[in-house]
């Protein structure tokens, strides 16, 4: 990593750099909506449009059925079933099954329709959500926020991100098996090559990555119109055959239902959860849909075709109780039983594919926003940036996913580690939205706390049945975000400590300027030397060291720094600062949104705006390499300047990641205790 150019050397500095090879695509340019590249937390890939045409809404409200509802739309194959079947699951009677019904019907309606499409997607950064694009507007208000309040906003981010990468583990290999467990209900001939199966088709989802999601993304949205219309229609029938389940919408029931079964109830609500997991992609994927799409999606065909499934198990049970083993095939006719286990399978590889690509995002924001080191990032389109494939958390992801259906070997198994990281990041964006709604709208106390208050009795009521379940599954979550929380700490705390060792080396330009001018002048030779910095400010350890070896600078010298806002993008027109510092030396001051991808070319291309002409292939570009020790006066514990040493090292190549030709690198190495 260069000594100067590397992200988050000056501590005062948040990192911008994120990217790849191929970086001349114009980074403001937002995807196609349905490329597949939403869910998760990872934010959308574009700026909502205000004032969208009839039909670009309905298309993008067709695009968000595959991307943003892919996860809470395969809910149904699993949520009822593990009320009532399993290690935890409560006796078949009317009072249960209609108390848990009342459960999911009130947690889709305040969690989901209230919380989330009503209010949350009001919280927005410029049109984009997620916990990292929060992070960025709370942090916007630096100047009315003590320390103590940035430090707690920071942990709940990281907190939140590192939790989702669990929950990104878990999605894709629950909604695969329980798809594929369908076969078990067709006969029993079927039920030993379930996990084999399963293995196949994650195998395949994952290899698939690299081609990127523009060709297939076209189908997710009729495809997932073809699953909610299935749903809806499986359960209508059920409901009209057994019409005693529609009292389930009076909450009593839900009340009665936790009278009944006390402690256990509680234990059961943990499996209620998994009606709603999924429900936070609403507004992570805000930037790429649009608040009215995403509501309009919601309204018009996710809710009410959700609802009408899960009243049809209900009353599938209330009917045949010898079919809670999974009460969702049991609404299927016998002959369409195997083409309805290749739709959920389907319909479950597209959940799948958008929580992928959510983590992928989340990634892309966390090397940004200086949370984590470079990675490789791939663009799998030459028209959309937003369309991005990470080979390295693409690989981890597919072990993890195989290691789990092995090591589980059934969605009930796998239920239990399930819904610990949603109940928690659910509870952080309920506390988000109370910071935003007091700090940012100028709420009243007494506006905002009832509101909040409601959102944490259902969160805070999820997450306690959930903590219920640690030892039984859920100890997979909280261990993986552990890891990933440390590693995210230690990456941002090493590079806090490392500019302050860098600072303490640099020298102010003036100086370092006049000292040029005090003696006998340098050898200036032709053409461009850049030298990269994230301080934007002082002089470069890459410049210094260059001088004191060789005796000579260019004609034009270039100080290039790169920042990130607090927005998600920043228009070509502000993009760039120029600043003339006399003798042949620029300072150019570059700022991207955290949605961006900074690309040194194109930055190059936009200072001839500015009457700088750079010719790329001409240009020499100083890095620095540096060697952490870890014996320096640094107050990390030394296990973790370890760790920062080992991630720095193991951090993507910068030429490649930058976009900066090969060629034309000069790297300078230098040994700096941490």
């Amino acid at each position: 990593m260069p000594s100067d150019s590397t992200p988050g050397a000056d501590p005062t500095a948040p990192e911008a750099y994120k990217g790849d090879a191929d970086a001349s695509v114009s980074p403001q340019s937002p995807p196609a909506p349905g490329g597949g590249n939403g869910g998760g937390n990872g934010g959308g890939h574009g700026p909502h449009a205000p004032g969208q045409a009839p039909g670009r809404t309905l298309g993008l409200a067709l695009a968000a059925l595959g991307v943003v509802y892919g996860d809470i739309g395969t809910s149904p194959l699993y949520a009822v079933k593990e009320c009532f079947h399993g290690p935890h699951a409560v006796p078949l009677t009317s009072v249960n099954i209609m108390g848990v019904l009342s459960l999911i019907l009130w947690s889709l309606i305040i969690v989901v329709s209230v919380k989330y499409v009503i209010f949350m997607l009001r919280a927005d950064n410029k049109g984009e959500g997620g916990v990292f694009a929060l992070l960025s507007l709370l942090n916007s208000r630096s100047e009315t926020t003590s320390k103590g309040s940035k430090a707690i906003f920071v942990f709940m981010a990281i907190f939140g991100a590192a939790l989702l990468y669990g929950d990104g583990i878990i999605t894709p290999a629950i909604s695969v098996l329980s798809a594929m467990e369908g076969l078990g209900v067709a006969t029993d001939a079927a039920q030993p090559f379930i996990v084999p199966g399963t293995c196949v088709v994650l195998i395949s989802l994952f290899m698939v990555q690299k081609h990127g999601t523009a060709r297939i993304g076209t189908i997710f949205g009729p495809v997932m119109v073809v699953w909610f219309v299935t749903l809806a229609v499986l359960g209508l029938a059920a409901v009209i055959r057994q019409p005693a389940i529609l009292a389930a919408l009076n909450p009593y029931y839900a009340v009665l239902f936790f009278a009944t079964n006390h402690l256990h109830g509680m234990i059961v609500l943990g499996s209620v959860i998994l009606c709603i997991t999924g429900g936070e992609a609403l507004y992570a994927d805000m930037g790429h849909f649009g608040r009215k799409p995403i509501r309009l999606s919601w309204c018009a065909m996710v809710l009410p075709a959700l609802m009408l499934n899960y009243f049809g198990q209900g009353a599938l049970l209330l009917a045949n109780p010898d079919l809670a083993f999974n009460p969702f095939y049991g609404l299927v006719p016998g002959a369409l039983l195997y083409p309805m286990v290749a739709l959920a399978t389907l319909a479950t590889v597209i959940a799948s594919q958008a929580m992928i690509s959510g983590v992928y995002s989340l990634t892309q924001q966390a090397v940004q926003l200086g949370y984590c080191p470079r990675i490789r990032i791939v663009n799998t389109s030459a028209e959309t940036k937003g369309q991005i494939y990470l080979p390295g958390v693409n690989n981890a992801m597919m072990f993890a996913c195989l290691g789990l259906v092995l090591a589980f070997r059934s969605s009930s198994g796998l239920a239990a580690a399930y819904g610990i990281a949603v109940t928690i990041d659910m509870t952080i964006s309920s506390l988000f939205f109370f910071f935003i709604a007091r700090m940012l709208w100028g709420w009243s106390l007494w506006k905002a706390l009832p509101l909040v208050c409601l959102f944490l009795v259902f969160d805070l009521s999820f997450l306690g049945s959930n903590l219920l379940k640690i030892a039984d599954g859920g100890w997979f979550t909280l261990t993986v975000a552990a890891l990933i929380m440390l590693a995210m700490a230690t990456w941002r705390d090493g590079k806090a400590a490392l500019g302050k060792q860098f600072k303490a080396m640099g020298l102010p330009i003036d100086l370092f300027l006049n000292s040029l001018v005090a003696g006998k002048p340098p050898v200036r030779i032709p053409g461009t030397g850049v030298f990269m910095s994230v301080s934007p400010t002082g002089t470069p350890i890459t410049l210094l060291h260059h001088y004191k070896h060789n005796k000579v600078l260019h004609e034009q010298v270039l100080l290039l720094s790169i920042g990130s806002s607090d927005i998600p993008y920043v228009p070509a027109k502000d993009r760039l600062t120029v600043t003339s510092l006399g003798h042949g030396f620029f300072r150019i001051i570059a700022r991207y949104g955290f949605m961006q991808t900074p690309s040194v070319p194109e930055l190059l291309r936009l200072a001839k705006t500015h009457g700088l002409v750079v010719d790329m292939q001409s240009a020499s570009f100083y890095l620095g390499r540096e060697s952490l020790l870890t014996s320096g006066p640094s107050k990390m514990l030394r296990w973790r300047k370890s760790l920062f040493a080992y991630m720095s090292r193991n951090a993507w190549n910068a030429t490649t990641f930058f976009g900066i030709p090969p060629g034309r690198v000069v790297e300078l190495g230098t040994q700096v205790e941490l």
